[in-house]
C-alpha cells in the first residue's frame, strides 16, 4: 500500500510537470523558431556544476521546444572561452549555461577579453543560487573553521588553494576570504570545480570553495572536511554547517549561481519566452528537486531579473577586484 501510494505521488508529480511543460510550449510559439536543434554551450567540463544545470534543462527544454538541444562543453579560462563562443554566436539557435564570472567580472579580470559580458551577451534567466563551502583535507589543523583560519594565517604562502579558474567566484572569493582572514595561499586554477576537489584529496591542496552538492560528496565519501559555508546565515542547503560570521569573519557574504545568457544578436522576443519556458521548467517539482540535489536554490527569474543580479555583482565583485589589484592591466 505504502508502495502503490508512493507510486501515485510519483505519477501526480510526472503528470503535473509534463502538463506544466505543454503549457510552455504552447506559449512559446515563435513563427518559424527554432528550425533546428538549439546548443547549450557550457564553458566547463561534463559533471561540473554547470554541466549537470545544462544536462538537468536540457530533456525538458527539447520536449517544450520540439527540437533537440544539444550541450556542448568548451572548456577553458574559467568559463569565458565558452562564453565568448556563445557571444560570437550568429544561429539564433545557440544560448550558454554560465556562472557569475562570465557575465560580471571577466572584463573588470581582463580588459583584453575577446568579449564584453553587458554588449555582447543578454541576460535570459538566473536558474539557481547557492553559497559555496570552504574545504579543507582530512587531515587540516584546526578543530573548526576558525582554528583552520588560524592555522592558515600561521602558514603563509606555503599554503595553496584551487579554483575553477581565474575570475571566477571561487576565485575571488578566496581572495575576499584572505584579504579578510590576513591567509597568504597561493592560487592554483584547474579547469573545474570538480578537478579542484580531486586535487585537495590528492593532497596538492590546502584548502578551496567548492559547490555544496560536490562539497558534500567529497565529506561523506570520508575525503575531506567541510569548514563552513560562504553566506552570512546558515544556508538551507546545508543547515548543519557554521556560516563564516560564526567562523568569525563577520560580514562575509559570498554566492555562486548559474543562469542561461544568449548572445545580443538573438531577437527579443525569443528571449522573453525562452525566460518564461527555462523559468518555469527549473522551478517544475521534480527539476527544482534535481537541482536541488546538485546544490542549487531554484529562482527562474525574467531577464530583467538576472540583469539586476548581474549589476549588483559586479558592484560587489567589482570592488574586491579594484580593492586587490585582481585585474590584468
Amino acid at each position: 500500500m505504502v508502495f502503490s501510494n508512493r507510486r501515485n505521488a510519483m505519477f501526480l508529480i510526472a503528470a503535473c510537470a509534463l502538463s506544466k511543460w505543454s503549457s510552455a510550449q504552447n506559449s512559446i510559439k515563435t513563427p518559424g523558431w527554432p528550425s533546428k536543434p538549439v546548443r547549450i554551450i557550457v564553458g566547463f567540463p561534463g559533471g561540473s556544476s554547470p554541466d549537470l544545470t545544462a544536462r538537468t534543462l536540457a530533456e525538458p527544454l527539447a520536449h517544450a521546444l520540439g527540437q533537440p538541444v544539444i550541450v556542448e562543453n568548451k572548456v577553458g579560462a574559467g568559463g569565458n572561452i565558452g562564453a565568448d563562443l556563445v557571444a560570437k554566436a550568429t544561429d539564433n539557435h545557440t544560448l550558454g549555461l554560465m556562472i557569475n564570472g562570465n557575465l560580471t567580472t571577466a572584463k573588470l579580470l581582463n580588459p583584453k577579453l575577446a568579449y564584453d559580458p553587458l554588449k555582447d551577451l543578454q541576460p535570459i534567466s538566473l536558474v539557481g543560487v547557492s553559497p559555496l563551502v570552504l574545504m579543507a583535507p582530512l587531515k587540516a589543523p584546526g578543530a573548526d573553521a576558525r582554528g583552520f583560519i588560524a592555522a592558515g594565517k600561521q602558514a603563509g604562502n606555503r599554503w595553496s588553494y584551487g579554483s575553477p579558474g581565474v575570475g571566477t567566484v571561487g576565485h575571488i572569493g578566496m581572495e575576499y576570504l584572505q584579504s579578510r582572514t590576513g591567509l597568504q595561499a597561493v592560487h592554483v586554477p584547474y579547469p573545474g570545480y570538480a578537478q579542484v576537489a580531486t586535487a585537495m584529496v590528492a593532497g596538492d591542496l590546502h584548502l578551496s570553495m567548492l559547490p555544496p552538492a560536490l562539497a558534500m560528496a567529497q565529506v561523506r565519501g570520508g575525503k575531506l572536511r567541510a569548514m563552513g559555508v560562504t553566506s552570512s546565515g546558515r544556508s538551507s542547503l546545508l543547515p548543519e554547517l557554521p556560516s563564516m560570521t560564526e567562523a568569525g569573519v563577520a560580514n562575509f557574504n559570498l554566492e555562486i549561481w548559474n543562469a542561461v545568457a544568449a548572445p545580443t544578436s538573438l531577437p527579443k522576443p525569443i528571449v522573453a519566452r525562452l525566460s518564461e519556458l527555462i523559468s518555469e521548467l527549473a522551478r517544475a517539482p521534480e527539476i527544482r528537486q534535481k537541482l536541488y540535489q546538485q546544490g542549487w536554490q531554484v529562482v527562474g527569474s525574467s531577464p530583467e531579473g538576472l540583469a539586476r543580479r548581474i549589476q549588483a555583482d559586479t558592484q560587489q565583485f567589482g570592488a574586491v577586484i579594484k580593492t586587490l589589484g585582481l585585474g590584468q592591466k
